[in-house]
């Protein structure tokens, strides 16, 4: 499943965006005061060449766009867009040109910490402010700013609207480029958590007042393995029509899915991006237009539905068919044509009235893609010419290699003919072509396999074209743990050259098509899988669209993929792994403190979660709950309880969760827990192994657990959590307890031995070796050498463990100490610090613990609740945890807790 997500996917297709001359970044003055509150951050100009020369006085005409970039991103990144709007300024001699603002956020990984989130939101505020102030002069003044966000920067751009001094209206266009807009890719913390649903309750709420903001969100497709495309649609609202979502590879001209960094530069969405800037102007203003609709129109026409047609806001209705075009009347109800060199224009016209009783569509194709008319409705009722009709290529649609119109009969009841336009063609090579026919002859059905048949069953059909069209619809495919692989095999009856077939996967409740160009004769292969499952209210079927090659047979044969299910899986619920890794090691745990209780022994790792981490002691309970808060009762008795919502009955409203998924991540966290131990064991056996031949351990005396120096550790590393970064204070006592220095306690010793389930002599060897070193080892406890070696033992397993757990804890709280670490020449202290108040905690627990033994938890009246209290916690993890990760740690906080309780009652 990862292999699949992370490297099978289709090819790079996108072409690189080239800067003719050298990029130029101008920094912009900032205030004073907004320099001093905002430090680590800078405004940029985007120039080349002479424009940039031009520029360095900031005498500013055109119209400002600000670009945000996303986690880790440079400012730099804005060259791409800059450029190409460069280069189309140019073409129209500078009557409009675009001015590319960009913020450096210091490339702040916002993605896993969110404590600087409402800090970024504020500087963008204060740099549209700057930027609007740079045109107070002039003519054609500015009042709004448009704003292209990449990854987390388009977040940023949405939190400006719930600021309480920000006017909406500074903003009237918003493009994001793989915007995590629903919900974190990682929630590692609550800042970036609480930052989300801010933003989300506020768009929601406030749908009325964002009526005046076009917002168009550009998802990167199945490529794009860090954001996957469903977290970038636009949360849907019923009354906000002025948003739209679509991914890369349904965009007309680029139908191309781009990684998570490709998308800035990808030269196909660039010039598409450009080309609608373009088409926004208002030329009275000449700034963007405050018009909604028009906005909403120019974004569905170079990021929906392309007619093949430059844009015009209001296309005329009819238009004179001019011109010594020969007209040529067509009766029959399929007809091609192919042009070659023809110096004559011609006029073919097809009368409707024969074709309506027997055909209920007419579908046309034109391989010649310029951007000219070229099918029109004539309503004459008894002449062969048509002086004026009606321009139907605003309905045309563009494909790769034609554009196709296909019209509805009883939809247009005035016409009376069809009229294709062939201009005269020098030097010029394409086909035409037209064809009547009846909606339910080019439609079939295929039911999909199903989920369990694991590919080895099959669904086929056979489709004995004679036709240019067919639309093969896929019954029960709307959830997103299906995929399937979808071959098409095509025979063709002579070998003659053929224009090649084009399939498209048709998605009809999101804009998330495929398409792909494929050679006739051939086999082609495509993947069907959905980035958003079929909403609840919807009922519509997804299509595969065959625009085949007359006289050829297609056969559709249809598999269920494993892999790509599990790729599914992987691609929706990755961000839960740590969640269930940490619930099998807890409940290992809670079993090792269970049998020390029964048996006075501590367990081997791996015995005991083989033992104890089963999916039926926790997966119940929680389906139970999520069942039962599909009722309103039961829902207030736990509004009633101030319980936050369960993470699963989130996720399944959301048509991201399945009943098998749990069980399946269940099983992937119980291998791993294992494997991670089992790595653990044998580097800690190497590393001790290592210590033993540099320094041979001293005479060893009992102590007690918390000495005057201890206390001081645990006040310093407090103070350091405190003051700098809870994370660095967390990572200390981390490297503290594993690399312990042997003279500290008296469990030293059994940290420099070697540990694995299968190597118990070795084991007991080295124990035995070690206990002769070090004479007096554990003497106050026993005299017995077995029986020290059998405490050492039992100690070693359960110190095991605990490293074993707090790794992942360490883990978490990784990205906030990086943060940390990459803004200390700003800041010595991290603040808001997700880590603080726990890391202050651990290091008081873990400083205990290390220098504790099974000896003192045997004999405490708190151990039956200890060895109790982790089969709940893993409940409660994995319930409130999926979606939540940074709650793991309490968690785990928790359990160890009551094990230094042990330690001591």
């Amino acid at each position: 499943g990862v292999r699949d997500v992370l490297f099978l996917y289709e090819e790079n297709r996108c072409s690189m965006t080239y800067m003719y001359e050298y990029p130029e970044y101008l920094k912009i003055k900032l205030p004073k005061k907004t320099a001093r509150r905002y430090p680590a951050y800078e405004l940029y100009l985007y120039g080349e060449g002479n424009y940039a020369e031009e520029n360095k006085n900031l005498l500013l005409t055109g119209i400002p766009v600000l670009f945000l970039p996303g986690n880790a991103g440079s400012y730099k990144q804005v060259r791409s867009l800059g450029s190409i709007a460069l280069r189309k300024a140019e073409d129209v001699d500078f009557k409009y040109h675009f001015n590319f603002f960009s913020v450096n956020f210091n490339e702040e990984l916002v993605a896993l910490y969110g404590g600087s989130l409402q800090r970024q939101t504020k500087f963008v505020h204060e740099c549209i402010k700057v930027i609007l102030k740079l045109y107070r002069d002039q003519e054609f003044a500015p009042s709004s700013v448009a704003i292209v966000g990449h990854s987390m920067g388009g977040l940023v751009a949405r939190a400006l609207l719930t600021l309480k001094n920000f006017k909406p209206e500074l903003i009237n266009l918003l493009i994001t480029q793989a915007t995590p807009h629903i919900a974190p890719v990682m929630p590692l913390d609550k800042y970036l958590t609480d930052f989300y649903t801010a933003v989300n309750n506020h768009w929601i709420l406030k749908a009325q007042d964002l009526r005046n903001l076009t917002t168009l969100s550009v998802a990167g497709g199945f490529r794009d393995y860090q954001v996957r495309s469903g977290l970038a649609f636009l949360p849907r609202l019923s009354q906000h029509d002025s948003a739209l979502s679509v991914v890369s590879s349904a965009v007309p001209r680029a139908w191309a899915s781009t990684d998570h960094l490709s998308i800035v530069w990808c030269k196909e969405l660039i010039l598409a991006t450009i080309r609608a800037f373009f088409d926004l102007i208002d030329e009275n203003t000449r700034q963007i237009t405050d018009d909604p609709k028009k906005r909403m129109s120019v974004l569905n026409h170079h990021f929906v539905r392309h007619p093949a047609k430059m844009f015009e806001e209001n296309p005329e209705a009819f238009t004179g068919l001019t011109g010594a075009f020969m007209w040529i009347t067509v009766k029959v109800s399929k007809w091609t044509y192919s042009v070659y060199n023809d110096s004559d224009g011609k006029y073919f016209t097809f009368p409707l009235a024969s074709h309506r009783k027997s055909y209920s569509h007419v579908y046309c194709e034109n391989s010649m893609l310029d951007t000219n008319s070229w099918i029109y409705g004539c309503m004459n009722t008894n002449s062969s010419m048509c002086l004026e009709a009606a321009d139907l290529s605003w309905r045309a649609e563009l494909l790769p290699t034609t554009k196709v119109v296909m019209l509805k009969l009883q939809d247009y009841p005035s016409l009376s003919h069809i009229v294709i336009q062939v201009p005269p063609a020098v030097g010029k090579k394409y086909t035409l072509g037209c064809e009547f026919f009846e909606e339910d002859s080019r439609t079939v059905q295929l039911p999909v396999t199903h989920l369990m048949s694991f590919g080895l069953s099959s669904s086929k059909i056979l489709l004995n074209s004679t036709g240019l069209l067919y639309n093969v619809q896929l019954q029960h495919f709307n959830q997103i743990y299906q995929a399937f692989k979808i071959y098409i095999e095509s025979h063709c009856q002579s070998l003659k050259e053929r224009k090649p077939s084009i399939y498209r996967l048709h998605i009809p409740w999101s804009h998330e098509d495929s398409i792909i160009v494929a050679k006739v004769p051939s086999l082609a292969e495509i993947s069907a899988k959905l980035h958003i499952a079929q909403p609840h209210n919807d009922s519509t079927l997804p299509e595969l669209n065959i625009y085949s090659s007359p006289d050829c047979q297609y056969e559709v044969i249809l598999k269920t993929s494993l892999l790509q299910v599990l790729g599914q899986i992987v691609r929706f619920h990755a961000g839960a792994f740590p969640v269930y890794i940490v619930s099998n090691i807890l409940l290992t745990y809670g079993g090792q403190l269970s049998t020390l209780r029964s048996t006075g022994q501590c367990s081997d790792f791996s015995l005991e979660l083989v033992r104890t981490a089963k999916p039926y002691k926790v997966e119940p309970l929680i389906s139970i709950v999520v069942f039962l808060q599909g009722f309103n009762w039961f829902r207030e008795i736990w509004e009633s309880l101030s319980l936050p919502e369960v993470d699963a009955a989130v996720l399944s409203s959301q048509d991201a969760w399945f009943p098998l998924v749990s069980l399946i991540l269940f099983l992937f966290g119980t291998g791993i827990a294992y494997w991670s131990g089992v790595f653990f064991s044998t580097s800690l056996r190497l590393f001790s192994s290592l210590w033993l031949t540099l320094i041979r351990p001293t005479v060893l005396q009992k102590d007690k657990l918390i000495t005057p120096r201890r206390l001081c550790g645990m006040i310093s590393l407090a103070l350091v959590s405190w003051t700098t970064c809870g994370a660095f204070a967390i990572l200390i006592i981390y490297l503290q307890y594993l690399f312990k220095q042997p003279g500290l306690s008296d469990t030293a010793a059994a940290f420099t031995v070697p540990s694995h389930c299968s190597v118990n002599l070795l084991f007991e060897k080295t124990l035995s070796l070690n206990a002769r070193r070090t004479t007096g080892f554990y003497a106050t406890q026993s005299p017995s050498n077995s029986t020290t070696i059998a405490e050492a033992v039992n100690s070693l397993k359960m110190h095991i463990t605990i490293l074993n757990l707090f790794t992942w804890i360490v883990l978490l709280s990784l990205p906030s100490l990086i943060y940390w670490l990459k803004n200390l020449r700003y800041n010595v202290r991290l603040d808001p610090d997700p880590c603080r108040s726990t890391a202050v905690i651990l290091v008081c627990i873990l400083e205990i613990l290390m220098n504790s033994s099974t000896s003192e938890v045997k004999s405490s009246k708190l151990l039956k609740i200890a060895a109790k209290v982790p089969l709940p916690l893993s409940v409660a993890m994995l319930a409130f945890g999926r979606m939540h990760l940074y709650r793991v740690p309490h968690f785990v906080t928790f359990s160890l807790l009551l094990h230094v309780l042990c330690c001591i009652v």
